[in-house]
């Protein structure tokens, strides 16, 4: 007998909320030269040759510190974000896999793959959005200081507060459309691809889903096609 028990999406939770962290450790630099190299003043000499160019002077102007500059927000927000992220995707699975009348189980199509990341784009944009607008807002800051501006925020806390009493929820929300427009395509490629390499990597040592499976499968897939277009 095959175990239809559910898989935890408490499991899905945590080890996204790990990964993310570990992402944003791993990444955080990067994106840090990504803004300060979109937000060089248009007409002027510009202060950094390249990425590279960024990074050296960067780390020689600032040290580790330099490098990591806002990382609170992205770091504070990031562990939920993928948390959400795989929690979601265990959630869009789940809808997926009962429409089609399918054991918790049992593996899904790559269609079905694809429709439960693009659903798990929808709870994390919540959570996603005012993070990434606070985290630019932060490192644009960093650059006018440099130029001898003044800051206008003290940290990740105070910009969220004063974008919200200045615009309420819409400013704190400002650029999620946008986000949402980006994130539920991007989703959807992820982990489609994701799925996709797996499962050749797993043919490629052998590891090929039996023709029974892959029978039932279809059968129960062309049941869910079928109750699908009879309530039409």
């Amino acid at each position: 007998m095959s175990d239809s028990k559910e898989p935890s999406a408490l499991k899905s939770f945590l080890s996204g909320g790990i990964g993310g962290m570990c992402s944003t450790l791993v990444g955080h630099p990067i994106d840090l030269v990504k803004v300060r190299m979109q937000t060089q003043a248009a007409g002027t000499k510009p202060a950094f040759n390249g990425t590279f160019d960024c990074l050296s002077q960067t780390f020689k102007r600032e040290g580790v510190r330099g490098l990591y500059r806002g990382v609170s927000a992205p770091m504070t927000a990031i562990a939920p974000i993928y948390a959400v992220v795989f929690w979601g995707y265990d959630m869009g699975g789940r809808l997926a896999r009962k429409h089609y009348d399918m054991q918790p189980n049992e593996p899904m199509s790559l269609n079905m793959i694809m429709f439960a990341g693009g659903f798990s784009a929808l709870p994390t944009t919540a959570i996603m959005a005012p993070s990434e607008r606070i985290k630019c807002l932060l490192q644009v800051q960093a650059n006018e200081i440099e130029k001898g501006g003044k800051p206008k925020y003290k940290g990740m806390v105070d910009c969220g507060v004063k974008l919200f009493r200045e615009g309420g929820i819409r400013s704190v929300y400002k650029g999620t459309f946008a986000t949402l427009i980006r994130d539920v395509p991007g989703s959807v490629a992820w982990f489609g691809a994701y799925e996709v390499v797996k499962r050749k990597l797993a043919e490629a040592q052998g590891k090929e889903v039996s023709v029974a499976t892959q029978t039932a499968r279809n059968e129960r897939r062309q049941q869910g096609k079928r109750a699908l277009f009879n309530s039409i």
